[in-house]
């Protein structure tokens, strides 16, 4: 007889996410966050990401230019991004609702979390994603997601 929760565990959906760029800037800065414990996380099963090319150019231009603020090389983060786009959903985008959110920037993340079906974005800026909702989507802190995977109390 199968345990009642492991039926439970077999029916919950995997999470699908886009990661706001500051995810990965910050998880870089410090292995003590929640951002550093969502990126080795990544890739786990956990929950799925999604990109799109310039989602992965904008982690590049920005991670790259933080490069002096993180601790680690350049190389490191190309393999990172190399690793995200191997296993991450990757989506084209043909549609644009641009301007919705305060940062057009933003809207690109907006964009592809649309396209992608997915349930949040992940970010520490909760402010600048105010409105996703009526698209079907949350934004969520690293910690409110970690939480709401299980990973913490």
């Amino acid at each position: 007889m199968v345990p009642p929760q492991s039926l439970n565990l077999a029916f919950m959906q995997i999470p699908q996410v886009v990661l706001d760029t500051n995810i990965l800037v910050s998880g870089l800065r410090s292995r003590r966050g929640s951002a550093f414990r969502i990126l080795t996380l990544v890739g786990t099963g956990c929950f799925d990401i999604h990109l799109s090319v310039p989602l992965v150019l904008e982690y590049r231009e920005v991670l790259l230019r933080e490069l002096n603020n993180l601790y680690v090389t350049e190389t490191d983060i190309e393999d990172l991004i190399a690793f995200h786009c191997n296993i991450a959903t990757r989506h084209r985008i043909f549609f644009l609702w641009r301007p919705h959110l305060r940062d057009p920037k933003d809207d690109m993340v907006l964009e592809l979390a649309v396209k992608a079906r997915c349930d949040s974005v992940v970010t520490y800026n909760l402010r600048d994603f105010v409105g996703i909702e009526q698209f079907g989507l949350s934004a969520i802190t690293p910690a409110e997601f970690l939480k709401s995977i299980g990973v913490l109390p």
